[in-house]
């Protein structure tokens, strides 16, 4: 466990190697690409020695993870952020949006994730690349976009970034300090001081998490309405057929992004007109972004009647 939680070159060599992955899959906005990166998973190793330190009342494996994690999260902050001011992209994509709201359902993957980890440590017939795979959700990406937010000045979305990262980082401490507690490898009078402090500052994220939640369960609940108020009660939609629909909830006005397939042209006037609507209906100003896919009717020709008659 301590050999893990050293810092050495091959530690350092997976967060380059992890950050450039995680941040190319971020600006490109590729899943795909993302979870490569988390599969390197090198936090994966100080943070489950940090966990096992506390628990155990060991200061030198718990001040070499703290060590190892808090390198390796600046380091792959400034990284991202370097290669954020060198892209330059002018908008950021879902993936990246997608981190910059944690909410209870974060805090709920990172505690099963350590959980897998920890039980993966205290039980060797368990696969490490299992624990690898289960904690590395959460790690990396949320870093690389605290970085590509910097990059941007865009304090709200490194922020938001920072407070996921905080929240899978205790989420997964504190679930690899209660599996080892389990597991009978710490007593309860050891490991009692480190444990209270680990749910307390969980506790703490909790707060702002239940209102992110609970505007995410207002964000859908309202995102349904519109789909219903644009598709049951406007003459537009009833000429066009919505293929899909993304909000981004972070643009003020939020922007409501419509993919549509129609044979014919939707104008500026009418997208103006549907938000006026929109305004009225909700109690609440959307900007309106139509995706318009042009359908073409095509038929065979009509035969020539002159043609088909017999002849006399």
């Amino acid at each position: 466990m301590l050999s893990e939680s050293t810092l050495d070159i091959d530690y350092l060599v997976l967060i380059l190697g992890s950050c450039i992955i995680a941040t190319f899959g971020l600006l490109a906005n590729s899943a795909a690409v993302i979870i490569g990166a988390m599969i390197v998973a090198p936090l994966m190793l100080p943070i489950r020695g940090l966990a096992f330190g506390a628990v155990e009342g060991n200061v030198l494996l718990f001040r070499k993870g703290l060590i190892s994690l808090a390198v390796g999260t600046v380091l792959a902050i400034f990284l991202a952020c370097f290669l954020g001011a060198l892209v330059q992209l002018p908008d950021f994509g879902s993936e990246v949006l997608a981190r910059s709201k944690p909410t209870l359902l974060d805090l709920g993957i990172a505690i099963a994730a350590g959980g897998i980890s920890g039980y993966a440590k205290v039980q060797p017939k368990v696969s490490a690349t299992l624990a690898g795979t289960a904690i590395a959700v959460a790690l990396m990406p949320p870093i690389c976009v605290i970085g590509l937010g910097l990059s941007q000045a865009n304090w709200s979305l490194s922020l938001g970034a920072s407070l996921l990262y905080l929240t899978n980082l205790l989420g997964i401490t504190l679930s690899c300090m209660l599996t080892s507690l389990m597991a009978g490898y710490t007593p309860l009078h050891r490991a009692g001081k480190a444990l209270l402090w680990a749910v307390a500052l969980t506790a703490i994220l909790v707060i702002p998490l239940g209102v992110s939640f609970a505007e995410l369960i207002e964000q859908a609940q309202l995102e349904a309405s519109l789909k219903r108020a644009l598709l049951n009660r406007t003459i537009t939609f009833q000429r066009v057929e919505m293929i899909k629909s993304d909000t981004n909830w972070l643009a003020k006005p939020p922007e409501v992004r419509l993919s549509v397939r129609s044979s014919e042209a939707l104008t500026p006037k009418q997208v103006q007109l549907l938000e006026a609507f929109v305004e009225k209906e909700m109690g609440q100003q959307f900007t309106l972004i139509f995706q318009v896919s042009q359908v073409e009717e095509v038929r065979r020709s009509t035969p020539d009647k002159s043609r088909s008659q017999p002849k006399p």
